[in-house]
């Protein structure tokens, strides 16, 4: 069952994806904020959902046990809501699912597992994809600087930074799910009931603070009743951290990289809805590390 429960994570999370990019806004730079805080929302709403369906009881005390994991993974997520703001999403979803290629490591390193040919291979071509990435944005962006007369798109603007977000979410979101394969798989620390609500209270303790700042501190109107796209985007999130759980739980270092390649369903929503255009050089490279994730995916099903 862990095989289905990857393949619906990576489904949700590759459709939260879109959702996140089309929610995002360059203009307002509260825009990660407002995502994070709809996140928690649904999040928190589906937990109660959760324990009165199931009947499952919950220790507030799972939060402090579970936070490690739980801090990773939001911080990576808030990094990620930020970086949309500069980048296209075919680029940046390739780059951030390059966390499954460093779980895959950090837990070989701590709990040896056998690593094949095709292990080292799918490592080492996500690393040439996402070095090669960084590079080609840098140059983009020194080009359009010498443009004098060129309006410089926004995503471009600090491109080095640009860059550096998904890179930044790949490795915290790979401390996290390392944490998590050793939480749910490798020690057996947690259940997977208890983490799931833990990390969703979690998220829900965020919105919460979150929102009293927005609104409070920072005088910002924001009206969850009307967010359509960023609820959306939650929702599939939450669909996908809830099939996660179970999936990691199962057979962590090899659903971790499998997970991984929900940048394919990405890409391929924002080319029909988003209507992003890479040059030719960014196709092979984001080709290439889509390429390295799922070689890693099947490597550990022969």
């Amino acid at each position: 069952m862990w095989f289905l429960f990857a393949l619906l994570t990576t489904l949700s999370w590759g459709a939260a994806d879109l959702f996140y990019k089309k929610g995002s806004d360059s203009q307002d730079k509260y825009s990660h904020t407002k995502i994070g805080i709809m996140v928690g929302l649904v999040m928190g709403i589906h937990a109660i959902i959760y324990m009165l369906v199931e009947g499952v009881t919950f220790h507030p005390f799972d939060m402090v046990k579970y936070l490690p994991v739980s801090g990773f993974y939001i911080l990576s997520m808030l990094i990620g809501y930020f970086g949309l703001r500069y980048i296209e999403l075919s680029i940046s979803s390739p780059v951030q699912n390059s966390s499954g290629a460093i779980t895959a490591i950090i837990l070989f390193i701590l709990f040896p597992h056998n690593l094949g040919a095709l292990n080292i291979a799918g490592i080492l071509i996500i690393t040439v994809g996402v070095i090669g990435l960084a590079v080609l944005e840098k140059k983009i962006q020194t080009e359009a600087l010498k443009a004098d007369n060129v309006d410089v798109d926004p995503k471009y603007k600090i491109s080095v930074l640009a860059i550096t977000f998904p890179i930044l979410y790949a490795l915290f979101d790979a401390l996290g799910t390392a944490a998590d394969g050793i939480y749910l798989d490798e020690l057996s620390l947690i259940s997977e009931d208890a983490a799931l609500l833990a990390y969703e209270f979690t998220w829900f303790l965020y919105a919460i603070i979150a929102y009293g700042y927005l609104t409070f501190i920072k005088k910002q109107k924001f009206n969850v009743f009307k967010q359509p796209v960023r609820t959306t985007a939650a929702l599939f999130e939450t669909a996908g951290q809830f099939f996660y759980v179970f999936a990691m739980s199962k057979n962590a270092i090899i659903a971790a990289p499998l997970i991984a390649s929900y940048s394919i369903v990405s890409v391929i929503l924002s080319r029909i809805f988003l209507k992003e255009k890479l040059s030719k050089k960014h196709y092979i490279l984001v080709v290439m590390v889509m390429i390295g994730i799922a070689i890693l995916g099947i490597a550990d099903e022969l």
